[in-house]
């Protein structure tokens, strides 16, 4: 097929008896209208492509507001209030020679209600995008897995697993293999690598290396080692974690195991676990036996079960969990900062 400027064009391939689409974004001459949809044998889909269509004018607007991507939604009915809440993936590459997407559908021998599989990957600055609640994830690869719809709901849950790697076309599929994605002729080589995951939460960036969201909990995993930083023009914020899990039904984002924060004003807080919310600039720092919850700045130590950290202030307050206790060191000097206390007192507000 030619290439000019701005023309979406789906190219459907049948394989082995079943089906994967590929849908590829060409350049076309923007006076010409969008090219209809094709059918091609499975060996001929030399544009396997990346983009959904949207109907529109190739004319009406200039081609920055014209770029196509790919996307795919799951959809997750809470257990807990019955709301449903979205998981949106998308390739953000316009080009073919950067990356694939590709849905794979229920093949021969398959039951009929089988989940779909789809493909993105993306090599390019942009990456592929996987919005969950706060944060938005940039990863090379993702593979989804789309359970059928349940009774009366519309869209559906199902499985992400997303790191480092790249994806392909075959040209047919490989001989000996039955696995979903080889026999609709589409290879996913994932090779997950420190710091190749990237979730950007407002002004907050972690780092992981390998992600896995599951219907069976609605939790996001994100394996460490973890690293964190946020800037500020007043007081920046570095730190790590194991890992990073992200609920969907309670939307949340908690870094868990061997949690690290420091702060360029001189502050450094370690816990077990912190919740964490840049939107509204709090972090909740929940301790165990083992790990206690604790912050230091100078002289100033806290200690307690549960330490509530005001992110834009670089302040601390302590919470007394149940059974727990609050345990200090406060150094009348300069060192100390005088900005932690054995208080209980609301979530701080912006400030």
């Amino acid at each position: 097929m030619p290439r000019s400027r701005l023309t979406v064009a789906f190219l459907t391939a049948l394989l082995s008896g079943g089906s994967v689409l590929t849908v590829a974004l060409a350049q076309q001459n923007p006076t010409q209208p969008p090219a209809q949809g094709s059918t091609t044998p499975p060996n001929t889909a030399a544009d396997d492509g990346e983009t959904t269509p949207t109907p529109a004018d190739a004319s009406a607007d200039p081609p920055e507001a014209q770029a196509e991507q790919s996307s795919l939604t799951l959809v997750r009915r809470s257990e807990k209030d019955g709301k449903d809440r979205q998981i949106v993936i998308v390739k953000s590459g316009t080009s073919d020679v950067t990356g694939v997407f590709a849905i794979c559908s229920p093949q021969d021998g398959e039951p009929e209600d089988a989940p779909n599989i789809a493909v993105f990957s993306e090599t390019g600055a942009g990456g592929v995008q996987i919005t969950i609640d706060k944060n938005v994830i940039r990863v090379p690869l993702a593979v989804v897995t789309q359970l059928p719809p349940k009774e009366g709901q519309e869209g559906s849950d199902g499985r992400v697993e997303a790191s480092a790697g790249t994806a392909r076309f075959l040209d047919e599929p490989p001989a000996g293999k039955t696995d979903r994605l080889s026999r609709c002729a589409v290879e996913a080589t994932p090779k997950p690598a420190p710091d190749t995951v990237i979730v950007t939460q407002g002004r907050t960036e972690l780092k992981g290396q390998k992600l896995v969201y599951d219907s069976s909990d609605g939790v996001a995993r994100i394996d460490g080692p973890v690293t964190f930083k946020r800037s500020s023009d007043k007081d920046p914020l570095t730190g790590k974690s194991d890992r990073i899990e992200v609920s969907v039904d309670d939307e949340k984002t908690t870094l868990v195991g061997s949690v690290e924060l420091k702060s360029d004003g001189g502050r450094t807080s370690r816990a077990a676990r912190v919740e964490y919310d840049d939107t509204r600039n709090v972090a909740r720092l929940y301790g165990t036996p083992e790990q206690p919850a604790e912050s230091v700045k100078g002289g100033d130590t806290l200690r307690a079960g549960v330490i509530v950290y005001d992110l834009d202030r670089n302040e601390v307050y302590a919470e007394k969990a149940e059974g727990g206790t609050i345990t200090g060191e406060f150094i009348d000097s300069e060192e100390g900062s005088g900005a932690a206390t054995p208080a209980a007192p609301t979530t701080p507000t912006r400030p």
